[in-house]
């Protein structure tokens, strides 16, 4: 009996969870390229660190991929990725935190420019557009770094990565009052650090796509073998 073949991109979550837990690449790849980018920007708002954040992506997509069986459906896939990296980003962010006192405490500088690795998306626009994007995107990016952790995670997940008020507090694990409230706050303060409209400007800021989303992709095909 001959089979049609399976079109990835158009199959639910429970089903590519079911083909993922057999191992088939092609799942995993539409698993990890819908949602690498705000699985980075998650890690990234703990974190503020590219490289970090991409390590703890494809350390959580592992971890994640080895217990898929642990996915019930009570949220999104999606909602479920996020919520690991999350967890894992607050846990490598206090080792971080650690490893710097140690550091410190043998009077080590260390320098560390969190911003080195941040460009902002390309497309099709003028010279002056892409540089006054780029201007504005290091600007956002510099205000979201100096928030404090719980305020800076809040607007990523929930403005820049456009995650409804229930699922960013699922995977924060707080109210959705407090989701609204803390997103209240944090808009005011960037528009007092900004003064400008920044709203449709959201769409290209802390990007993860192209060669970065793809590499992320097939970093973890070769960890899990496929």
């Amino acid at each position: 009996m001959r089979h049609e073949p399976v079109n990835y991109e158009t199959i639910d979550d429970a089903e590519l969870v079911l083909r993922a837990v057999r191992r088939e690449a092609a799942a995993i790849r539409v698993i990890t390229t819908r949602n690498n980018q705000r699985l980075f920007r998650a890690a990234w708002g703990v974190l503020r660190n590219h490289a970090d954040a991409e390590e703890v992506v494809q350390e959580a997509y592992l971890k994640a991929f080895t217990s898929l069986e642990n996915f019930v459906g009570n949220s999104s896939l999606s909602t479920w990725l996020t919520r690991i990296v999350h967890n894992a980003a607050i846990d490598r962010q206090r080792t971080l935190k650690r490893r710097r006192e140690n550091l410190l405490e043998q009077n080590i500088t260390m320098l560390d420019d969190p911003y080195s690795h941040f460009v902002p998306a390309q497309g099709s626009r003028t010279p002056e557009t892409a540089l006054a994007r780029k201007q504005f995107a290091h600007s956002l990016k510099e205000a979201l770094a100096d928030l404090a952790e719980e305020f800076r995670s809040v607007f990523i997940l929930r403005v820049i990565e456009g995650m409804s008020v229930s699922e960013t507090a699922d995977v924060l694990r707080i109210r959705e009052a407090t989701v609204k409230s803390r997103l209240f706050r944090t808009r005011r303060e960037l528009r007092k650090r900004l003064e400008i409209e920044f709203e449709a400007a959201f769409s290209d800021t802390i990007p993860f796509a192209g060669v970065d989303c793809e590499a992320m992709t097939l970093r973890v095909l070769a960890a899990l073998k496929l």
